[in-house]
């Protein structure tokens, strides 16, 4: 598995058609780049991940154990 981080300069997009979320996403091993890649998610996915963050963020919990 490769740690992976927002692409630099490229900002998540959105199909309203589809309701797809898109996040363009760098993928690393060590700070070796190895590629590019996107996270694509539905608009639920998105509005879950983004409620796990929030979460997580302001010190709540994502999972038992987990902070």
């Amino acid at each position: 598995m490769l740690p992976a981080s927002p692409r630099h300069g490229a900002p998540p997009t959105s199909d309203l058609g589809t309701g797809e979320i898109r996040v363009p996403l760098a993928l690393y091993d060590l700070d070796e780049h190895q590629g590019d890649v996107s996270l694509v998610l539905s608009r639920s996915e998105a509005e879950l991940l983004r409620a796990s963050l929030d979460r997580l963020l302001s010190g709540g919990r994502l999972a038992a154990g987990i902070r």
